[in-house]
C-alpha cells in the first residue's frame, strides 16, 4: 500500500470546506490549531483528515472534537517506540482517524488510551500489543459477540451499554483501541463468502506489513489466523461482493460496502482479496461438512464434542462445536474421505449421538442439529424410527443414499410406519422441490430427447395437499407444429373446473400417435411428482382428460397408468388398440358426437359403452363409468362434454384396491398399483389378476415369471401372518417386517406418499 503524504492540497481541502457549509469556519479554527501545536506535520495532519471526511461529518464536527483527537494520537505517536517509526502516510490513513465506519461518532481515545497502554506495558511491537489488547480488553469492558445487538454499526459506547456487538462493532472496538496506542490499524471485511453463508468483519494491524486478527478472538498462536482464514481463501476479487476490503481514510476510489447501509459509498477502502487468496493461505481450505448444535430448535448453539468417524468407527478427528460467543461464522467442520462411509458422534456428558455421513461433491455442507430432537445411540439400534430420525438429520447432500443396514434390523409398529412415512416423504419432497425448480420455473419437462411444454390454470381456494390436478391433453396430431400448438393453447382454455389446477401438456412430437408413445408415460410420471412435491397437489385427485386425438391419448393411458388417477375422461377420440381391462379401480368417462363418423369414432364409442356396461355387470364394485353419445353433435360437442368435470371430482383414488386387473399390452409398465413387475422380467402379454380377502392374496398369472407385491397397512393387517397364493399355489405364509427401507425404496420409485408400501414380498413363479 502506499499513500502519498499531503503536500499541496489546496483544492481537495477546498472542495472539502466547501462541502462544510457554515461548519467550514469550525474546520478552518482546528486546521490553524493543529499548525500551532505541531507545526507543517499538525497542519498535513488536519487537512489529511478532512479531506478525507465523510460529508456528514464535515458539516457536524467541531474544532475541540478534533483537537482532542489528534493531540491522543499524537501523544500515542510520542509514546509509542511502534508509532514514532511508523511512516507518516500510515499514521495519517490508520492512526489518526476517528472512526472506521458509519458509525455514531464520540471521543473514544481517552478512555481506550488509559485502559490499554497498561495492557501493553510489556508489549514490544504492535503485534505484542494488538495480542494484549485483544487478549483481555474485551473481558475488562464486557463486550462480546451476540445478534441481540441494536444495530450492527455501534460505537464503543454503545456496545459497552449493551454488553454486546456483532463482528463489526467488535472490529470497530479493536480498531479503536489499537489506534489509542498507535498501532496502525483498520477493519477489514467482505460482503458476503463464495458459500453465501454471510458477511464478516475483522481487524488488520501494521507490523512491518499488514496482519489480521479476529476481534474478541484471541489465539495465543499469533496473528493471520482464525475460523474465517479457509474461506477467506477461497473470496474473488473479479466479483466485488465477494471481494475482500480494508478501510482507508484517504479517497481511493473504491468505497467499503457496509451490508447494513448498501446505498453508502462514502467510506473508501482498498481491495485486498489477494493478500488472503494467496499461497500462504492455500494449506487452509475450508472444511467441507460444518457441524451446528442447537438445544432445540430455534434454540442456542451449545457446545458438543464431535468426532468424525470411519466405516469402523475409529476417530478420524475431533473437534468442539462453537457456542456462546463465538461468531455465527465460526462453525466447526470437517473434511471428509470422498470413498468411505463416516460417522458423526456427538458427546455431550453421558449423552451420545450419531448420524451418518458421506463427502459431498457439491462442496460444503451445514449440518444443523436440534439437539434435544435426536435420539441417543442406544435408541437408533433399538428403533428404525429413532435411526430413520438420525439418518434423516444429515442434509442430502453428505447423507448416505439409504437407512445404513446396521440400523434397519429392528422392526416399525404400525404407528412408527406412518411417522416414518411422513418424516422420510417431507425430506423426500423438500429434495423433489430443490432439485426440479429450474423445470418447475419453466413449465417445461425434459427426458432423453423428449421435451413436453405445459400451460396451467388455477381454479378454486383449497387447502395445501388437497389440490386436484387436471391434465388436459389437446387434440392435432400428424400435422404441423403450428397447427399442434395452436390446438394446445386452445386446450387450456377449453374447460374449467371448480376446483384445483388445471394443466394443458404440449405433446413432445407432432405425429399422429402424439400421446399414444411410451415416453409420455415417463412424463407425465414426473409431470404428476412436481405438482405433488410443490403445489400441495393430493395424489388421489389427480385426473385425465383429452379432446380429438387427445381423446385417443385417454383411451390409451388411461389403462396403462390406471393407478396415477382418480377418474379419467376421453372427449371425442379413438382407441386404436386399447383395452378397457384394466380400468377395474378407474372410473371412465366416454363423451361423443353421435354424427362423429371420422374413423368409426361414434361406432367405436357405442362398443366401448357396452364393453364397460359387461364389465362393470360381471364386476359391479368395479368399471365405473360415464357414457354420454350426443346424438345431434358431431367432432365438437360445443362443451356438453363439459359434465365430466364435476362426475370425475366425485371420485378419489385408492391407492390399495382390493382387486386388480393388469393386462400388459402396447407400453408396459414395471408397476401397478401394489404388483410389480422386474424391468428385466417385463414383456407384452403378461397378467396379472390379484384378489385380497382378509389377510389372504390370490393371484393368477400368464406369462409371469418373478412377482414383487408391495404391502401395507391400508391393503391389509401387517401385524398377522399373510398368506399368498399364486396359480392356485401356496407361495407364502408368513408375518412380514415394517421396514423404513422399504418407505425409501417406494418413493424412489415413485414419489407418491400415499401409495408408499411398508413392507413387500418378492415370489419366483
Amino acid at each position: 500500500m502506499v499513500i502519498a503524504t499531503p503536500l499541496d492540497h489546496a483544492e481537495d481541502l477546498k472542495t472539502a470546506l466547501d462541502k462544510a457549509g457554515e461548519n467550514s469556519n469550525e474546520l478552518e479554527l482546528f486546521i490553524e490549531a493543529a499548525k500551532k501545536s505541531y507545526g507543517n506535520f499538525g497542519y498535513r495532519a488536519a487537512t489529511f483528515l478532512i479531506e478525507g471526511m465523510p460529508e456528514q461529518d464535515l458539516t457536524q464536527l467541531n474544532c475541540e472534537f478534533l483537537k482532542e483527537n489528534l493531540s491522543l494520537a499524537m501523544k500515542a505517536r510520542m509514546e509509542f517506540s511502534w508509532c514514532k517509526n511508523l511512516p507518516e502516510e500510515l499514521f495519517f490513513n490508520d492512526v489518526l482517524p476517528y472512526a472506521s465506519l458509519d458509525e455514531t461518532r464520540e471521543n473514544w481515545r481517552p478512555q481506550f488510551y488509559q485502559q490499554c497502554r497498561k495492557l501493553v506495558a510489556k508489549a514490544s511491537t504492535s503485534t505484542e500489543a494488538v495480542q494484549a489488547i485483544n487478549s483481555k480488553l474485551f473481558n475488562q469492558i464486557n463486550v462480546h459477540y451476540n445478534t441481540g445487538r441494536k444495530k450492527p454499526n455501534q460505537s464503543p459506547s454503545e456496545s459497552i451499554e449493551q454488553n454486546r456487538a456483532t463482528c463489526t462493532g467488535l472490529s470497530i472496538i479493536l480498531v479503536d483501541a489499537c489506534r489509542s496506542i498507535g498501532v496502525a490499524a483498520r477493519v477489514a471485511g467482505t460482503p458476503l463468502w463464495t458459500n453465501n453463508r454471510g458477511n464478516h468483519t475483522w481487524t488488520e494491524i501494521w507490523d512491518e506489513g499488514w496482519h489480521f486478527t479476529g476481534s474478541d478472538e484471541y489465539n495465543s498462536a499469533g496473528l493471520n489466523r482464525g475460523w474465517f482464514v479457509g474461506a477467506a481463501s477461497k473470496a474473488n476479487k473479479s466479483n466485488w461482493k465477494y471481494s475482500i476490503y480494508a478501510t482507508s481514510w484517504k479517497k481511493t476510489g473504491i468505497h467499503f460496502p457496509m451490508v447494513w447501509n448498501a446505498e453508502s459509498k462514502q467510506i473508501n477502502a482498498f481491495n485486498v482479496t489477494d493478500r488472503y487468496t494467496g499461497k500462504s493461505n492455500l494449506n487452509s481450505l475450508e472444511n467441507e461438512v460444518l457441524i451446528r448444535v442447537q438445544d432445540r430448535n430455534g434454540g442456542k448453539r451449545i457446545e458438543v464434542k464431535a468426532e468424525l468417524l470411519d466405516e469402523k468407527k475409529q476417530i478420524l478427528a475431533s473437534q468442539n462445536t462453537k457456542a456462546g460467543r463465538a461468531d455465527l461464522n465460526d462453525i466447526a467442520g470437517f473434511s471428509c474421505n470422498p470413498n468411505k462411509p463416516l460417522w458423526l458422534r456427538l458427546i455431550q456428558g453421558d449423552q451420545v449421538k450419531q448420524i451418518p455421513l458421506r463427502r459431498s461433491n457439491d462442496g460444503e455442507v451445514m449440518v444443523d442439529v436440534q439437539w434435544d430432537e435426536l435420539p441417543n445411540e442406544s435408541e437408533i439400534t433399538n428403533s428404525q424410527l429413532a435411526a430413520v430420525t438420525a439418518w434423516l438429520t444429515a442434509p442430502a447432500k453428505v447423507r448416505p443414499q439409504s437407512l445404513p443396514s446396521e440400523w434397519a434390523k429392528g422392526d416399525l409398529s404400525k404407528v412408527d410406519s406412518k411417522k416414518a412415512i411422513n418424516l422420510i416423504w417431507e425430506d423426500y419432497r423438500k429434495q423433489l422441490a430443490n432439485e426440479r425448480q429450474n423445470e418447475i420455473a419453466s413449465k417445461t419437462i425434459q427426458l432423453g430427447d423428449k421435451k413436453m411444454r405445459y400451460l396451467e390454470k388455477v381454479f378454486g381456494d383449497t387447502k395445501e395437499d388437497k389440490r386436484s390436478l387436471w391434465i388436459s391433453m389437446h387434440g392435432g396430431g400428424g400435422a404441423p407444429s403450428r397447427v399442434n400448438d395452436s390446438q394446445w393453447k386452445n386446450q387450456i382454455n377449453l374447460y374449467q373446473p371448480k376446483e384445483g389446477i388445471y394443466v394443458a401438456p404440449r405433446a413432445p412430437t407432432d405425429t399422429w400417435n402424439l400421446w399414444h408413445q411410451s415416453h409420455i408415460d415417463g412424463l407425465f410420471d414426473r409431470l404428476i411428482e412436481n405438482y405433488i412435491a410443490t403445489r400441495g397437489v393430493d395424489p388421489n385427485r389427480i385426473y385425465l382428460m383429452g379432446y380429438s386425438a387427445g381423446g385417443d391419448g385417454v383411451y390409451q393411458l388411461a389403462p396403462r397408468m390406471a393407478d396415477r388417477f382418480a377418474a379419467a375422461s376421453m372427449m371425442a377420440g379413438h382407441p386404436n388398440d386399447a383395452k378397457p381391462d384394466n380400468l377395474r379401480n378407474l372410473p371412465f368417462g366416454l363423451f361423443m358426437g353421435g354424427k362423429d363418423g371420422a374413423y368409426d369414432r361414434n361406432k367405436t364409442a357405442e362398443k366401448w359403452k357396452n364393453l364397460l356396461t359387461q364389465l362393470n355387470k360381471n364386476d359391479p364394485t368395479g368399471y365405473k363409468h360415464m357414457v354420454r353419445i350426443y346424438p345431434k353433435m358431431g367432432h365438437w360437442m360445443q362443451l356438453k362434454d363439459a359434465e365430466s368435470l364435476p362426475w370425475m371430482a366425485k371420485h378419489t383414488r385408492n391407492p390399495w384396491p382390493k382387486k386388480i386387473i393388469w393386462q400388459q399390452s402396447k407400453g408396459i409398465t414395471s408397476r401397478f398399483y401394489w404388483l410389480q413387475i422386474p424391468e428385466k422380467k417385463l414383456t407384452k402379454g403378461q397378467v396379472v389378476t390379484a384378489i385380497v380377502e382378509g389377510n389372504t392374496i390370490r393371484i393368477n398369472t400368464e406369462k409371469v415369471s418373478h412377482l414383487n407385491i408391495r404391502l401395507s397397512d391400508h391393503l391389509l393387517d401387517l401385524d398377522s401372518q399373510i398368506k399368498i397364493s399364486v396359480n392356485g399355489q401356496d407361495k407364502f405364509n408368513s408375518k412380514v417386517k415394517r421396514s423404513a427401507l422399504e418407505i425409501i425404496k417406494s418413493l424412489d420409485q415413485r414419489a407418491d406418499p400415499t401409495s408408499v408400501a411398508t413392507a413387500s414380498v418378492s415370489l419366483k413363479l
